[in-house]
């Protein structure tokens, strides 16, 4: 990548740890612009990347996907603004981010040469990853629903990019792959630390930062593709 695309990089981790920073004392309207702000930074990277892709249809459906992230991203923020319907945003922000994912899906399927194992593998894993959590935490039935949803395409999702890594090692894939793996890691944490017994900031900054360094890897993908 180009030196503008590495310092722009470096901007978008500078204003996401403000933005962790600034969330953290509860400020929470300064806090959702600067999520914006940060989430827009992979967006327009990738929308830079597109405008040079070869493949367009992979190209443009991993924006479609970082951009409806960054949708997610203002919609999980604001259910702190508007707290009376908290739980009714963070399902749209949730909802939001499962249609990044599933078009995250539809830009790695085509480049896939064992798609059925993958998508056994990620299911099985994702169900076992689901059992333990709604064993031991009590979990409300829509987010039960969204969950199942949700997490199987981000798993689903990684089980894919692994598997077209291991099949086709590239740039695009060991990006895209990392990316995914972060992603994943991520939101396993931001569940254990959004529905267990206790909330604590170190699982919140583990949390953000593996996110955002996923998207920024996927973003980045677009232009060695």
């Amino acid at each position: 990548m180009e030196l503008p695309i590495i310092l722009l990089c470096v901007l978008g981790i500078f204003i996401q740890a403000t933005f962790i920073m600034v969330e953290h004392k509860k400020k929470y309207v300064p806090a959702v612009f600067l999520k914006g702000c940060a989430s827009a930074v992979f967006t327009t990277i990738g929308a830079i990347a597109f405008s040079s892709a070869t493949n367009i249809s992979f190209a443009k459906s991993v924006l479609i996907g970082l951009i409806l992230g960054t949708v997610g991203d203002i919609l999980l923020n604001l259910r702190f603004v508007f707290e009376k319907i908290g739980q009714k945003i963070f399902l749209l922000g949730i909802a939001a981010f499962l249609a990044g994912h599933i078009l995250y899906l539809v830009a790695l399927i085509p480049l896939s040469t064992n798609l059925l194992p993958c998508i056994i593998i990620g299911a099985v894993i994702a169900a076992a990853i689901l059992a333990y959590i709604f064993k031991t935490m009590q979990v409300k039935i829509a987010f039960k629903i969204f969950g199942i949803f949700y997490l199987g395409a981000v798993v689903i999702m990684t089980a894919i990019a692994i598997g077209n890594l291991i099949t086709s090692p590239s740039t695009v894939t060991w990006l895209y792959a990392i990316g995914a793996v972060l992603f994943t890691i991520s939101d396993i944490v931001l569940i254990f630390n959004t529905f267990g017994s206790t909330q604590k900031f170190s699982l919140r900054i583990t949390n953000l930062s593996l996110y955002y360094l996923g998207q920024l890897l996927i973003a980045s993908s677009i232009f060695f593709i």
